[in-house]
């Protein structure tokens, strides 16, 4: 279950958020399992249970219900068992759907997989000749695209992006293989623009992405490495209400002081495939 914890803070003193409607695809992880390694998070010999993936989904799921968002879901593929990372498949803006293409050969079959299902929903699909691994490494914030390159995604798949969306891309060097996709490393928190606001842990970064960061984003809230290593910052807003993992409570209490209400959910089973909240969920953006 999710849980929302009040706070004594007097209202006036928090910066004024509003929430705004989303639209999101998922993918129930009805196969869900490891079975191979691509990521440091991932041990084959390690069990998971499947059962429990699906019930810590299923509350990730309500709680979206709860907060009044638009869900759509894809089917998920036996065989395919990170498909629950549904962020990974793509990256839709404007109507417009960027397809994945996956780096690792094990996961290179969801790429097409989620390209038929906007093709279905009635998204201008755009075929991806480069490399990149879709949300998980491309965050919309205001109108600039912030991208994520060193592990997953090519910087090539960055010159595409700018080409299809016709929108600023800002590449961000990832160096903690750790936190190997940008979704895991930076959190947004408000979109909006003229209203940007972001969360991030500083050392997932080179000196040069560090610096672009703090030159852009002076008020970004700055998160530890233990509430990283729960992966607290794939997480996913509203612009006021932000689903966390509940066991990253510093970042919790940083949410509360900015002014946002952080709902923690539990995806400890999911985390051992290296996915957490975000990963979970692919914005949808007509």
């Amino acid at each position: 279950m999710s849980t929302v914890i009040e706070t004594g803070e007097q209202p006036s003193l928090r910066p004024e958020r509003t929430p705004t409607g989303r639209r999101v695809l998922m993918c129930r992880p009805e196969y869900f399992t490891v079975v191979y390694r691509i990521n440091p998070w991932m041990n084959p010999a390690e069990p998971t249970d499947t059962s429990v993936a699906l019930e810590q989904w299923q509350a990730l799921y309500d709680t979206y219900l709860r907060l009044g968002y638009d869900i759509e879901l894809i089917d998920p593929i036996e065989g395919l068992p990170d498909m629950v990372y549904a962020a990974n498949g793509g990256f839709v803006v404007d109507g417009i759907a960027y397809g994945a293409k996956f780096t690792y050969p094990e996961r290179q079959p969801e790429g097409p997989a989620y390209m038929d299902w906007f093709r279905r929903a009635g998204f201008d699909v755009r075929a991806p000749r480069e490399v990149n691994e879709g949300e998980g490494d491309f965050l919309l914030v205001g109108d600039t695209i912030l991208a994520g390159t060193g592990f997953r995604s090519d910087s090539l798949s960055h010159v595409e992006l700018g080409s299809i969306f016709g929108r600023e891309v800002v590449t961000l060097r990832l160096v903690d293989p750790s936190f190997y996709h940008l979704d895991t490393a930076v959190a947004v928190l408000d979109p909006t623009p003229g209203r940007e606001h972001i969360a991030y842990l500083p050392t997932a970064f080179d000196a040069e992405s560090l610096a672009v960061l703090q030159q852009r984003f002076p008020d970004a809230i700055l998160v530890n490495e233990t509430d990283a290593a729960v992966l607290g910052l794939n997480s996913f807003s509203d612009g006021y209400n932000v689903v966390i993992a509940s066991r990253a409570t510093d970042f919790e209490r940083q949410l509360r002081e900015h002014g946002y209400n952080p709902i923690g959910v539990d995806l400890s089973e999911l985390l051992l495939g290296g996915g957490g909240v975000k990963c979970c969920t692919l914005e949808l953006r007509s």
